[in-house]
């Protein structure tokens, strides 16, 4: 059968054996569980290296395949993603080209990877899929800004440069990779795998891929749980790494429109009411505004680890910090540190503005935007409705701006998802720590945590202390970290799937 497009024709499943549970779009996750493992864990033996040689055309392939929004084709990437699985000996009717109605160059690819078990024997139930996530689409790119071509893959000094060589085609070329070896090795894991490679997570506001899969494919998508971007190490200069973290959970994306009105008239003759001078005291009331000091597990887990390796005020600061969110002296230590500062509250700061509409005129309008992300737990509503009050000013309207986000609770972190993560990063990185994080920013998994499918920003790829260049220019990741990392995630997606 010919790869499925979406477009034309209805999606029927991948294979009888997969589950369907179709849950609604932003459901609570009280009813999922990870199933990973029994309690006691021992990583598979590491296997033979599955071609390195055909990994890195995949990976030239993928990131020499202009998949920006204005002028590029996740479809295109898509198809070769597919092509090349298919090559490898995945049988085509597990290979689905998603292709949404009046998105033709926004397409997605799922591929199933069948598991031995995925119709469970007797009473007991199947253990449900892996699923591997990964946006295909980039970061515009102009040819003028950067030094090198941003879509010719040129490998330089130990450096891999071009738009997406880490984010993310580092991680989709992985993902098929994996699959590929599966399919050429004849491996039969027991449960299955599949991965999702989807487009519009990097454009807000554009088509979602990740979103619409969720929503119109759920059970095509269905998964225990899910790996995403979003983890990683830490290395030094020498590429030595220190640390691999799990993404667990992340704060919600949200715009919020401030706006004033006013009849406007001569500027020879101001008025006593001014839309401007009226935008600006909400704005700074918004700078002004003190949400408060939170904690989810994870972060509060993240915040005690690092006031283990922090000097001494910084240290001071956050124990102080955990055992009273409210002591103002610790927290104006510790937002010294604008990562610490917005991990551990709802932040709200203002990104554009606009206002009137001629240099000789008492402006009739002015607007801004707000931004805001915010800690988990606080319906988007709440917040707006947050700044309102702290505005205080009813000529001031406050208006959510689409798209609006689902906003889910964080995914359990359990023993089962982190064992393997542990064993093999002594394994793969000795001596390296094993941590959580949460993410200030926000990914993908927001989409599929929200329709019942917990997903955890992976870890195993690692960034140095140099720049990367990702959304900027001359984006480039280390050539050891990307085949570090093909290797980690290669054993960690066997660990897993059994």
């Amino acid at each position: 059968m010919l790869l499925q497009e979406a477009a034309k024709q209805e999606i029927r499943p991948a294979m009888p054996s997969i589950r369907s549970r179709r849950l609604p779009l932003g459901a609570a996750m009280l009813a999922v569980v990870l199933s990973l493992a029994p309690p006691a864990f021992a990583a598979p033996a590491a296997q033979p290296d599955g071609g390195e040689a055909s990994f890195r055309s995949l990976y030239k392939g993928l990131v020499e395949t202009n998949t920006t929004l204005s002028s590029g084709s996740c479809t295109r990437a898509a198809q070769l993603a597919a092509d090349h699985l298919a090559a490898a000996g995945m049988a085509r009717e597990n290979l689905y080209l998603l292709v949404a109605p009046g998105h033709p160059e926004e397409g997605n690819l799922v591929a199933v990877f069948p598991g031995r078990d995925a119709r469970g024997k007797g009473k007991a139930p199947a253990k449900a899929a892996v699923l591997l996530l990964a946006h295909l689409d980039v970061v515009e790119a102009r040819r003028e800004d950067w030094i090198r071509d941003p879509f010719t893959l040129i490998e330089e000094d130990g450096w891999f440069y071009a738009r997406g060589a880490s984010d993310a085609k580092s991680l989709a070329a992985i993902w098929i990779d994996t699959l590929a070896r599966f399919a050429r090795d004849g491996t039969r894991p027991k449960r299955t795998v599949k991965v999702a490679l989807t487009c519009g997570e990097e454009t807000n506001g554009a088509f979602n891929g990740a979103e619409w899969l969720a929503k119109e494919h759920r059970g095509l998508i269905d998964a225990d749980f899910a790996l995403n971007e979003g983890g990683g190490g830490t290395a030094d200069a020498t590429g030595r790494v220190h640390t691999q973290t799990v993404q667990v959970g992340e704060k919600i994306f949200a715009n919020f429109e401030l706006a004033t009105k006013n009849p406007g008239g001569h500027s020879s003759a101001p008025r006593p009411d001014n839309a401007i001078y009226d935008l600006a005291r909400a704005m700074l009331a918004v700078e002004a505004h003190p949400f408060p000091v939170e904690f989810t597990e994870v972060t509060r887990a993240a915040l005690a680890a690092r006031a283990r390796v922090e000097k001494s005020a910084m240290a001071v600061a956050i124990a102080a910090l955990l055992a009273d969110p409210t002591d103002a002296e610790a927290d104006k230590v510790l937002s010294a540190d604008p990562y610490l500062r917005s991990n551990t509250r709802t932040t709200c700061v203002a990104t554009m503005v606009e206002a009137g509409h001629a240099r000789n005129a008492l402006a009739q309008g002015a607007k801004a935007n707000i931004n805001c992300r915010i800690f988990p737990g606080h319906a988007i509503e709440d917040i707006r409705a947050e700044l309102v009050a702290a505005i205080g000013n009813p000529a001031v309207t406050v208006t959510t701006l689409p798209p609006v986000r689902p906003a889910p609770p964080a995914p359990p972190l359990t023993p089962a998802l982190m064992r393997p993560i542990e064993t093999l990063t002594q394994r793969h990185y000795p001596g390296a720590t094993v941590g959580v994080s949460m993410a200030n920013g926000y990914t993908d998994s927001t989409y599929l945590t929200a329709a019942g499918i917990p997903a955890y920003g992976t870890p195993g790829l690692w960034t140095g202390p140099e720049e990367t260049g990702v959304h900027g220019l001359n984006e480039r990741i280390r050539v050891k970290a990307l085949m570090d990392g093909r290797t980690f995630l290669y054993d960690l997606v066997r660990a897993y799937a059994g």
